[in-house]
């Protein structure tokens, strides 16, 4: 994908995820620590699932997740003017 496409797919909303190749992401300046989480199997097969559907793998999925939710959580507590 050229780099006009994939800015106009992200401008209109489009998933692009898929085109990321999240396996060369890097963390941030804050290093990086392992952890091992136990998940129930129904939960694996759907995280393999959606990974699958966009092109990543489990990890990144995971990974990208967490992200989002955790920012989103920051963007709560310092929004002045909260939606509710």
């Amino acid at each position: 994908m050229k780099a006009n496409e994939f800015d106009k797919n992200f401008d209109d909303g489009v998933d692009i995820t898929g085109a990321l190749d999240m396996s060369k992401a890097k963390g941030s300046l804050h290093g990086q620590k392992r952890v091992n989480v136990d998940f129930p199997v129904w939960m694996i097969e759907s995280l393999d699932r959606e990974a699958g559907r966009i092109g990543v793998t489990r990890q990144s999925i995971i990974k990208v997740w967490l992200a989002e939710r955790l920012e989103a959580r920051a963007a709560e507590k310092t929004d002045p003017y909260p939606s509710d």
